[in-house]
Order: C-alpha cells, then sequence, then structure tokens
C-alpha cells in the first residue's frame, strides 16, 4: 500500500463460492490483499506461486483434505513457513491436534469468527517474513 500501512497477502482456501466471496470482500475491507482458491491443488499452485503472508485453510476441500494440503504446503520450499489458519466448522479436538503436529498456525471455528473478528487476528496469525 501506497500510504505505508502493512497490507497482508492472504490466500484464502474454501470450496464454496459463495462463503469464499462473502470473506473475501469482508477481508478486503478490513485491508487484506485477498486472493482465493477453491480446490486444494488450486491452493498449493496459489501459494507456490504467490507466496502469500498468511492462509486460512478450509478442511473440507472435495478432492483433497485441508490437512494433505497443510502437509504438502509443509513440504515445499516456497510454502514451508507461511502461517496457516484453518477456518472451519470442526471443533474435535483431535483435528486441532493432528493440524497442530502438521504445522498449523491456529484454528478459527465459523462459528464463533466471523469476517469482522478476523480483523483482531490479524497480527496474532501472520508473522513478519525474513
Amino acid at each position: 500500500m501506497s500510504d505505508g500501512s502493512l497490507e497482508v497477502r492472504l490466500l484464502l482456501v474454501d470450496d464454496d463460492v459463495d462463503v469464499a466471496t462473502m470473506y473475501e470482500m469482508q477481508l478486503q475491507a478490513q485491508g487484506f490483499h485477498v486472493t482465493t482458491a477453491h480446490s486444494g491443488t488450486e491452493a498449493i499452485v496459489r501459494a507456490s506461486a504467490d507466496a502469500p503472508d498468511l492462509i486460512y485453510l478450509d478442511l473440507g476441500l472435495p478432492e483433497m483434505h485441508g490437512f494433505e494440503v497443510l502437509r504438502q504446503l509443509r513440504a515445499g520450499p516456497r510454502t514451508a513457513g507461511i502461517p496457516v489458519v484453518i477456518l472451519t466448522n470442526y471443533s474435535e479436538p483431535e483435528l486441532v491436534d493432528q493440524g497442530l503436529e502438521l504445522g498449523l498456525t491456529t484454528t478459527l471455528s465459523r462459528r464463533t469468527r466471523r469476517p469482522p473478528r478476523l480483523q483482531r487476528r490479524r497480527e496474532s496469525g501472520c508473522r513478519e517474513r525474513i
């Protein structure tokens, strides 16, 4: 951004186009630069090409589960260090534990974290890149 403020480049991964559009509009209004992907394969390609500052990842993707996307992101030299936040309706502790073991940064429940509340997580979910 030209005014010197921090513009976080965020990759939003959700197979539901309507949900992704809703989050994208809200996040852009909060100052995020948002790119969307609607499949796990597309997410890996975009993340590898663009190296975003932060990834919001849905678990329930159709052709590749979100944890497989996370595994592949962690294995990629360009994507291994990107903070990944799971944005999901799942809240089972086992799923959270599995995600943390794979290098997940944090989870945000869609039931309690609507787009305006995501602004509060902006700095905590995004680490400075070297």
